[in-house]
C-alpha cells in the first residue's frame, strides 16, 4: 500500500505543480469521496474500493498497475478500445457497445436466476 499512497500523492502534485486547484479536497470532490478519506489514501493508512481506484486512474489517467506499484510505466497498455472509455468513438460504435453490455448483462441475469 505504500507504493500506492507515493505515487498517488506525487500524480497529485505533479498536477497541482502546473494547477493549484488540485487540492487533496479537490480531487476528493472529484472522485466522490470526502477529503479526510482522500487523505488516508495518500497517507497510506487506508485502501480505496475498486470502483474508487478506477476513478483515480482515470483522473490522473495512469494505469491501475501503475497506481499499485505492479508496472513503472505511468501509461496504460492501450490494448483495449475500451481503456479510453471511448471518448473517439462514434455514435453507431457507442450503440453497438451498449447494446453489448447490455445483452451481457441480461445473460448474466438469467444465469443467476437459473442458479439461484
Amino acid at each position: 500500500m505504500e507504493i500506492f499512497s507515493k505515487r498517488l500523492k506525487a500524480e497529485r502534485e505533479r498536477k497541482k505543480s502546473t494547477d493549484s486547484k488540485w487540492t487533496q479536497g479537490y480531487v476528493a470532490d472529484v472522485i466522490g469521496v470526502a477529503r479526510p478519506t482522500y487523505t488516508a489514501y495518500e497517507n497510506g493508512t487506508k485502501q480505496p474500493p475498486l470502483e474508487t481506484l478506477n476513478r483515480i486512474a482515470d483522473l490522473f489517467d495512469v494505469s491501475l498497475d501503475y497506481l499499485q506499484g505492479r508496472s513503472v510505466s505511468r501509461v496504460t497498455s492501450g490494448g483495449s478500445a475500451y481503456l479510453d472509455g471511448g471518448k473517439d468513438w462514434t455514435d453507431e460504435e457507442k450503440a453497438v457497445a451498449d447494446a453489448a453490455i447490455q445483452a451481457w448483462r441480461e445473460m448474466k441475469k438469467k444465469q443467476r436466476e437459473e442458479e439461484g
